[in-house]
């Protein structure tokens, strides 16, 4: 069962409590929508500082994009993958796999683009 820590932030602005959700361990949700056909949103969360990398890979293993490479804070994020029409190297409808790595937590799923 998750468990998450709760921050409380007073904004002074707003004057009211704003609560945001620390996520306690890592994980990588599906992309969606999925099949896709220009873009797709990749939404993750981190438990603790660290670098985190997402890498786009075809079929065959190769690796086409590295949508995130980077440290990041606990939280949760998204990240768009996005096919241009001419400068990406992924062209054709097939399944693609992504994977999240940050720390020790590893993952992998799959996506489906369709042209």
């Amino acid at each position: 069962m998750k468990t998450e820590s709760r921050i409380s932030i007073y904004s002074l602005y707003k004057g009211v409590y704003e609560t945001e959700l620390e996520p306690s361990e890592f994980s990588v949700g599906q992309n969606y929508p999925n099949p896709f056909k220009e873009k797709t949103v990749i939404k993750y969360c981190v438990a603790y500082k660290t670098r985190v990398q997402i890498t786009i890979y075809n079929s065959e293993g190769d690796e086409i994009e590295k949508l995130v490479n980077e440290v990041k804070k606990p939280g949760t994020y998204e990240v768009e993958f996005y096919v241009a029409q001419d400068s990406s190297p992924v062209k054709v409808s097939s399944t693609y796999y992504y994977r999240l790595e940050a720390g020790e937590y590893k993952c992998e799923k799959k996506m489906q683009l369709i042209k």
